[in-house]
């Protein structure tokens, strides 16, 4: 009842300390998988990602007030696709992936992002994960080894000198923090995008390897700003 309170007071329009707020409840209530049962619906995951701008693919992130709000709703999306089996099938028919991938599309270019980007990323990596189907559509029909790389290539800051070598600047400072959970969360997801891809069989496929090969080996050049992230990075 608690949980489907919340779900109706964010339904509504109400200011944006309050959504965060709301949020954060949901989020720490979205662990405990019994609570899940009754609120995992069609309705309160549409709440859930109009709040995260996936549902208005064609606006730009342009408010940075609202910005908590996406990061909030985006996280408990993560913990309740990660607890709901049911949740995980409504993936699918809401064509949850395609809305990550476009929202990962706006946040090129953009300041204050990183955190929308890395639980974007973070919530492909468990769709792919949890979801065969999503899988193969993330493959397939979204591109997400090209999204996935290119979201890998902006957190590392890749330079390149040649089509498939990128520049070695042995004084570079190490990443920050949150480019470091970038990268590692899109390393996750394309773990599993690339998992069944063995046989390579078209050139643009080829090319899309080789150029993702080159920035993997960037990755293992580069540091992040402590011993133990740079570890988990590599």
């Amino acid at each position: 009842k608690l949980c489907e309170g919340i779900l109706n007071i964010l339904e509504k329009d109400t200011k944006t300390s309050c959504q965060v707020a709301c949020l954060e409840a949901l989020r720490i209530l979205s662990r405990d998988k019994k609570v899940l049962v009754p609120v995992t619906t069609k309705r309160n995951m549409q709440i859930l990602m109009r709040l995260a701008k996936l549902e208005t693919v064609e606006d730009p992130l342009e408010r940075v007030s609202e910005f908590p709000v996406i990061v909030e709703a985006l996280k408990c999306l993560c913990n309740i696709i990660f607890n709901s089996a049911v949740a995980q099938k409504l993936s699918l028919e809401l064509n949850l992936a395609a809305m990550l991938c476009k929202l990962l599309e706006k946040c090129k270019d953009q300041q204050f992002v990183d955190d929308i980007k890395c639980f974007d990323l973070r919530l492909l990596f468990l769709l792919s994960l949890l979801h065969t189907d999503i899988r193969s559509q993330l493959r397939q029909e979204l591109q997400g080894v090209q999204v996935l790389t290119q979201a890998l290539e902006s957190s590392l800051s890749v330079r390149w000198t040649e089509e498939y070598k990128t520049a070695e600047d042995r004084d570079r400072p190490p990443l920050s923090l949150q480019e470091t959970d970038c990268a590692i969360e899109a390393l996750k997801a394309l773990f599993n995008v690339t998992l069944d891809s063995w046989n390579v069989h078209s050139k643009n496929e080829s090319h899309q390897f080789r150029y993702m090969a080159a920035i993997l080996r960037h990755c293992l050049l580069t540091t992040g700003p402590t011993e133990d992230k740079t570890e988990e990075l590599h």
